[in-house]
């Protein structure tokens, strides 16, 4: 299917198919337009199962093997699979956790930041650092730290990547597509401004308790502050720690947003206060100190977006008991953008891609799949909203920056396809196919998600958890793929887990494999 193509087709066959029976097959090499993506050996019997079609689509049919096959189909796949494996070799254990774990990209960004910092700390302390070098210093890493998470900035970066034509090198294109690490930029300022605002807190108090300046300048308000602030950023700190984020996520929320909004304000007290006994006054004093400003951008970055705090319509779609898609038309999103919503705005915010509705559902713009996975999500398909709180503007994400390149495999698992699904609001789109794992996708999401993943990949490869027994290492089946459609990268958007299991593994068979960071 070309890229470009802008009526929908709707496909006559789903090709579903169990691990073991896939071993079985054997994936075609033909040109994507010529045949379909798994080609079922001639000597297998097959029987046919009708699925339910959705409303307004053509029937599919799911595939499914028997057991009557033969063993030299099988042997066939699994040597094949071999073959694939083994080249190219994965590099060394050790060099591949340097070099795709311990060393990504995004603790590269997070050690250039920290580093630059020590480095910069170090400088100002050997020259007796006064109390103002601290501060603008550390003013300096929070506004770059939540400049890092404000959604225009976010679409600025990721705008700017995209420019890049698929003409460039795909060297330089890679490296503009690493963009989705700025988290380590976010994390790295934040732990820096720490550093840089404890020291302070320790000239502070040795001032004060030594007399070095006068204590009108320096007074018990000031020391106290002070401390609050350096505790609640602490408290930040500790709390985004992965294996305490991960596991306490909601109150990792909570202490995130309101203690930031916390040492916000306290901030602009302690420097309200300590200004106000400088000298000619105190707006003179503070339009001459950079932290002023500083914190002006920040206080205007995390305003923006709860000042697009907005209550809207939404127009849920029960898919199963697992799976729900809502659809919205509040406004219009584009290709690799979400959005974040919530309950209530003051509890936890929850970020999905959305997609286009103008193929199944063209009287709401745009729409997102949430699967059960937790309290949220299951109170929301258990209990279908029909309005829903959400913020700022739609920002832009990992699949965003997947356009750099020509030919791609799109690896995903469960309710991953969502956010997969957004590559139909891009014309443009790169030549894809898609490996789906999934458990009774049919029943799960219903005809018409399956006919969506059909517009991106005429001839998608879908394996059915539900008759396999369980996941499947999809390695194999992705490397097969990859080359035999001559991709230029992979995109895995799945858990935590397989995501990064699949990057690592790609990645040091020289593969060039790309997945979201769970940062947030």
């Amino acid at each position: 299917m070309d890229s470009d193509e802008k009526n929908f087709i709707t496909p006559s066959t789903t090709a579903i198919l169990t691990h073991d029976r896939l071993q079985e097959a054997d994936i075609s090499t033909t040109a994507l337009s010529d045949a379909p993506a798994v080609a079922v050996p001639q000597d297998a019997h097959l029987k046919l199962e009708p699925t339910s079609p959705a409303q307004g689509t053509v029937k599919s049919e799911t595939i499914v093997q028997t057991t009557e096959h033969t063993n030299s189909s099988s042997s066939s796949f699994d040597t094949d699979l071999e073959k694939q494996e083994e080249q190219p070799q994965p590099r060394p254990g050790w060099y591949s956790f340097l070099r795709y774990t311990a060393l990504n990209t995004y603790r590269r960004l997070f050690s250039l930041v920290f580093i630059g910092n020590v480095i910069a700390f170090i400088i100002i302390m050997v020259r007796n650092a006064q109390l103002l070098d601290l501060v603008n210093a550390a003013a300096i890493n929070l506004c770059i730290c939540g400049l890092a998470r404000s959604p225009f900035v976010i679409n600025t970066l990721f705008v700017t990547a995209g420019k890049i034509p698929r003409s460039t090198p795909i060297r330089l294109r890679t490296l503009a597509a690493k963009v989705f690490h700025f988290g380590g930029v976010h994390s790295g300022c934040g732990v820096a401004s720490a550093i840089w605002y404890i020291a302070f807190v320790g000239k502070v108090t040795y001032d004060y308790t030594h007399g070095d300046i006068p204590q009108d300048s320096v007074n018990v308000a000031v020391v106290v502050l002070a401390y609050f602030v350096m505790v609640l950023l602490c408290a930040i700190i500790v709390a985004a720690y992965p294996a305490i984020r991960f596991r306490y996520h909601d109150y990792f929320e909570a202490v995130h947003r309101f203690s930031g909004w916390a040492v916000i304000l306290l901030f602009w007290a302690l420097l309200l206060t300590f200004s106000s006994y400088q000298q000619p006054s105190m707006g003179i004093f503070l339009v001459n100190q950079p932290a002023f400003w500083i914190i002006v951008i920040l206080t205007a970055a995390v305003i923006q977006p709860w000042a697009m705090l907005r209550r809207v319509k939404v127009q849920p779609q029960v898919l199963s008991t697992h799976a729900t898609r809502l659809h919205f038309d509040f406004t219009r999103t584009k290709f690799g953008q979400g959005i974040s919503i919530a309950r209530h705005p003051l509890k936890d915010w929850h970020s999905f891609a959305s997609f286009p509705d103008k193929f199944d559902h063209p009287e709401t713009n745009f729409s997102l799949v949430v699967s059960k996975a937790g309290d949220f999500t299951g109170d929301i398909i258990a209990n279908p909203p029909k309005y829903i709180w959400k913020r700022s503007v739609p920002a832009y994400g990992f699949g965003y920056v997947m356009k750099l390149y020509s030919r791609m495999i799109l690896v995903t698992t469960g309710s991953g396809i969502g956010p997969c699904l957004s590559y139909l609001g891009d014309d443009n789109r790169p030549k894809m196919r898609v490996l789906w794992q999934t458990r009774s996708p049919v029943k799960t999401y219903g005809q018409g998600i399956i006919d969506l993943v059909h517009h991106m990949d005429e001839n998608p490869v879908i394996l059915d958890t539900t008759q396999q027994g369980n996941r499947k290492d999809m390695l194999p089946h992705v490397i097969k793929l990859y080359k035999e459609f001559k991709a230029e990268a992979v995109c895995i958007i799945s858990n935590p887990k397989t995501t990064n299991h699949l990057v690592y593994e790609l990645s040091r068979r020289g593969i060039l494999a790309m997945g979201p960071i769970f940062d947030s």
